[in-house]
């Protein structure tokens, strides 16, 4: 008998993420901030509370769609569950100081 795959740690879902980039910016979506929370459940769900750069963001659907498999990617992940929110609203004072400070803002 198979013994269940323990599920990534947050922290090692939120890695994984960085694999995940904003089309528009080339830039990860870790580091520009775009990821507000990432719980990973005993049986595996993968909850991400995410937002976009704004709300008519021509690649959103394909940032959540990446972001998805990437997840479902790791072991021990059974399903994934992303919330699209805009509260906090994204800003540029979201992202990593040195990507900030590399884009020019």
């Amino acid at each position: 008998m198979d013994t269940p795959l323990s599920p990534p740690s947050p922290e090692l879902a939120r890695k994984a993420l960085r694999a995940v980039k904003d089309p528009e910016l080339g830039l990860n979506i870790i580091d520009i901030g775009l990821i507000y929370e990432v719980e990973v459940s005993e049986t595996g769900r993968v909850d991400v509370k995410m937002t976009l750069t704004s709300p008519g963001c021509p690649a959103g659907t394909e940032i959540m769609d990446d972001v998805r498999e990437t997840l479902m990617d790791l072991e021990g992940v059974t399903e994934v569950e992303i919330a699209l929110v805009w509260e906090p609203y994204w800003t540029p004072d979201r992202m990593d100081p040195r990507v900030r400070a590399f884009l020019g803002h």
